[in-house]
């Protein structure tokens, strides 16, 4: 499976790019900007997008989906817990001081036990509320890999101080959905290095105890 990690925009989301070499499909979570760029890695690999997945609504994610949804014609999957997030670009967009993008059509809600399928790949879908409401995680068994959003990072999980934030129930996300994954599963946060379950299991400070 061809995977590219392209980080985006002035916060540098982690923008996911999977790729099935065999059907030439494609599967991009969290296109939050710089979409030239993402479309350079799509033509590169001769991929064509089947499915734009958010992790969750700040604008460092979903800021570009709109814009890469009219450029592939792909749909837009995401949580309607955060439905609210998303109609209020404009706020967020104030938060940071740059120019409010294009809201977006979101054409699947990205439910619990739902899957993306790309190829022989499933892409499971994980409700893993606590940074927002709507966050979500994807776990793809065939690659050992979990794309975690901003729910998990190397020594750190996210930060719930931003409307829609819990800092129990991100705790209760991580225990529940992604510890029982295993050791080897290479987890690909929203902002910085990869990190693997195993690592955080033992070193992560706020994960002491659970």
């Amino acid at each position: 499976m061809i995977h590219e990690i392209l980080p985006v925009g002035i916060l540098q989301c982690n923008c996911s790019i999977f790729g099935d070499e065999q059907s030439r499909e494609a599967v991009v979570i969290d296109p939050g900007d710089e979409i030239a760029n993402i479309l350079a890695v799509l033509e590169k690999h001769a991929l064509r997008v089947k499915a734009i997945v958010i992790t969750h609504a700040h604008i460092d994610h979903i800021g570009g989906a709109q814009k890469l949804k009219a450029a592939t014609g792909a749909p837009v999957y995401m949580n309607s817990n955060d439905q609210d997030l998303a109609n209020h670009l404009d706020v967020q967009a104030g938060w940071l001081g740059m120019p409010t993008p294009a809201r977006p059509e979101i054409d699947v809600a990205a439910r619990e036990g739902d899957k993306v399928t790309l190829g022989p790949a499933d892409f499971h879908i994980l409700h893993t509320p606590g940074h927002t409401q709507g966050s979500i995680s994807l776990w793809i068994p065939a690659a050992e890999k979990l794309v975690a959003g901003d729910t998990l990072f190397m020594d750190s999980i996210g930060r719930t101080d931003l409307p829609g934030g819990d800092y129990d129930q991100i705790l209760r996300s991580i225990h529940a959905k992604l510890l029982p994954l295993d050791d080897p599963t290479v987890v690909i946060p929203g902002h910085g290095p990869n990190t693997t379950i195993g690592r955080e299991r033992s070193r992560n400070p706020f994960l002491r105890g659970l």
